[in-house]
């Protein structure tokens, strides 16, 4: 079946889905294309089995192979949250200890949650258990599950070679630390993405007419125009048998963020982000410095894949974060420009290396979520905010996220929280919030606050944290709260600030390494090119001093770079991921090396700094020579254009204003 047939399929069945969410005509991607057709399928009252050719790997990145339509996993690893067992039929009190300890590894390495495979060979062989094995083994795990305070859920049953195989969600309950996923949503204005997370966190269906999204947004100007112009955040929790907690109550009152956590195991916080192109800064920085673990790319039927959405995605594959989409409005969409659509999102997604799975099917919502860490394959959901369809799928494969590796180092790392946002509460002070990024951050700890336009830290406690609105003792590397601060003034706070160990002995720098790659510039990057660079929550321009290689850089080129940091100092760590813009010019890189002999100007650039404390005189910070010395001419006393100033600095006392009156006139 060619690509053309392929979207053909894709737009029936998408008027298919429009009578079902939770439809069994499920189909399974190939794997150049977007969407390809099942072979057979067969329904049945506990199951959904769509015999296919599968287009990607369920675990590990590994081939799988379906043989006489049965899927063969990859053998079994130690490492990681799935364990395969091939029965568990009436164990020895020692055997049962035995299992217990390893479903503890195996929820410790999931970060709270993991998966079972039962009826499966360590080397992944479909075996299969007849009802009865099935009944005891399943008996058995609920018996694990209660020594360990945690809840098993059946999240898909298939066929194999001697009866069922099924696949269980384990989840503990919340102990104080809840499993917490940071979706960003992105895509053009007018996509439906305050809406979609209205619809998703409210547990209501939209009226057509902005109804939900009102209590997304921020402001009363974007509850007016429909158009989000800052940042807000929204959440959505699921118990630890994987429903949603949004939606309970739904139809008497919305639930608080408390009562939410309250209820939850797991968290997904959705980052809302503007659309339109004059707050491209702001959705940039956004994703920059929020350090979400996936992004969610919303793409209206109707509109299709603009220049917007495009700048969305480039951003996204730069930051490597790993991305799903949502296709909207389908139900208003004609089906010749979802055809449309659904060829062109393909034609970009070859362009990025990455193959598009439409998600039909509960058994499809499991597949992607397995896949989506691996940033190759990107899962592409058909909804509708008005009739509610494909939201089971969606829900699903939002409770089904896995916790990203990014931060499974984190937590031996001393502690560090980047500042987002601050503000200032009566009766408590200066709020900071953002994301922990290493390390255990406790109450009445002391930290490092900076680095300031000097270049300085400053040692403050942290009086008290709350974590999405509800007061915590502590924060763990990949929890996004806030802090209240002690003896620091909202003034002191400005862009780029973090909080750190004491134990790291942070240094500020002016200047950084970086591996870049230009993604378009309309001549060439040379020496002394400022664009704008944003690296994790600096947001600050820059000047490129020296390209290692070569003179001169062109569209599509890579090389090593130094950057210079034109205003002040800033905290940079080695690997975080940059994107750099300067109007329609962009491109994309990471910190290589953030050496602390840059740590000072004169290092830097050679000069003592300025006697005001913000770095090297005006002359050699590429801004210009001092006034008295530029193209200006000499002082005002000596060009003829003023007399010298008064005493008093206002002006000479000839003239009336800064000196004895005269005859109001000026200069006699």
């Amino acid at each position: 079946m060619d690509g053309s047939e392929v979207i053909r399929t894709s737009a029936t069945a998408t008027a298919a889905c429009r009578t079902s969410c939770s439809s069994g005509s499920g189909l399974a991607a190939v794997p150049t294309t977007v969407v390809a057709s099942a072979q057979s399928t067969t329904v049945t009252t506990t199951t959904v089995t769509a015999v296919a050719d599968p287009p990607f790997s369920l675990h590990h990145e590994q081939s799988l192979d379906w043989a006489d339509g049965l899927l063969t996993l990859p053998r079994e690893v130690e490492e990681g949250n799935v364990e395969y067992k091939r029965k568990l039929v009436n164990p020895t009190p020692l055997r049962l200890e035995h299992l217990i300890t390893q479903m503890k590894w195996r929820l410790g390495e999931g970060h709270g949650e993991c998966i079972y495979e039962i009826g499966v060979d360590d080397d992944g062989s479909p075996c299969g258990l007849s009802d009865e094995d099935l009944a005891a083994s399943l008996a058995t795990v609920r018996t694990m599950c209660a020594s360990l305070s945690a809840d098993m859920c059946v999240v898909q049953e298939r066929p194999g070679r001697q009866g069922k195989i099924v696949e269980l969600l384990i989840r503990q309950h919340s102990k104080g630390a809840l499993i917490d996923i940071r979706v960003a949503v992105i895509g053009n204005v007018d996509a439906g993405k305050s809406t979609m997370i209205g619809v998703l966190t409210t547990g209501r269906l939209d009226n057509g007419r902005g109804l939900v999204r009102a209590a997304v947004m921020n402001h009363k100007h974007e509850i007016e125009t429909g158009r989000t112009s800052s940042i807000s955040q929204q959440i959505i929790g699921f118990d630890s048998n994987g429903l949603s907690v949004n939606d309970r109550h739904c139809n008497l009152r919305l639930l608080t963020w408390p009562e939410i956590v309250q209820e939850s195991t797991k968290l997904v916080t959705f980052i809302d982000l503007a659309g339109h192109e004059k707050y491209i800064s702001t959705t940039i920085h956004g994703l920059s410095s929020h350090t979400p673990d996936y992004s969610c790319i919303m793409i209206g039927s109707n509109a299709g894949v603009t220049k917007m959405t495009q700048e969305h995605m480039i951003v996204a594959v730069g930051l490597k974060v790993p991305m799903y989409i949502v296709v909207t409005k389908v139900d208003m969409c004609p089906p010749n420009i979802l055809e449309e659509t659904m060829a062109l999102i393909s034609t970009k997604l070859r362009q990025m290396r990455k193959t598009g799975f439409v998600v039909r099917s509960r058994e499809h919502a499991v597949t992607a979520s397995k896949q989506i860490p691996n940033d190759t394959v990107v899962p592409i959901f058909l909804v509708s905010n008005v009739t509610g369809v494909g939201f089971d799928n969606l829900k699903l494969f939002l409770n089904l996220l896995p916790v990203r590796e990014l931060w499974a180092s984190g937590h031996q790392l001393p502690a560090q929280f980047q500042i987002e946002a601050n503000y200032v509460v009566a009766g408590i002070g200066t709020i900071v919030s953002g994301v922990c990024q290493g390390g255990t951050i406790r109450a009445n700890q002391v930290l490092l606050l900076g680095p300031d336009n000097n270049g300085n830290f400053q040692r403050t406690v942290i009086k008290s944290i709350q974590y999405k609105r509800t007061n915590v003792l502590q924060i763990t590397a990949g929890q996004s709260a806030s802090l209240a601060l002690k003896k620091v003034k909202r003034k002191e706070i400005t862009k780029g600030m973090m909080l750190l160990d004491p134990s790291m002995n942070p240094q500020a720098l002016w200047e950084f390494d970086a591996e870049v790659l230009v993604l378009f510039h309309s001549t060439t990057v040379k020496v002394n090119y400022q664009p704008f660079v944003h690296c994790g929550v600096v947001r600050q321009c820059c000047k490129i001093v020296r390209i290692h290689e070569g003179d001169i850089l062109r569209s599509g080129e890579r090389a090593m770079v130094t950057f210079r940091f034109v205003y002040h100092p800033a905290y940079v760590v080695e690997g975080t991921r940059l994107i750099f813009r300067d109007g329609r010019a962009k491109g994309i890189g990471k910190v290589v090396r953030a050496n602390p002999k840059f740590a000072s100007p004169e290092n830097a650039r050679g000069l003592p700094p300025a006697e005001n404390g913000r770095g090297p005189p005006p002359a050699e910070n590429g801004r210009g020579p001092p006034p008295a010395e530029n193209e200006r001419g000499p002082p005002p006393a000596e060009n003829g254009k003023a007399p010298a100033a008064s005493e008093n600095g206002r002006g000479p006392p000839e003239n009336g204003r800064g000196g004895p009156p005269g005859d109001g006139r000026g200069v006699s």
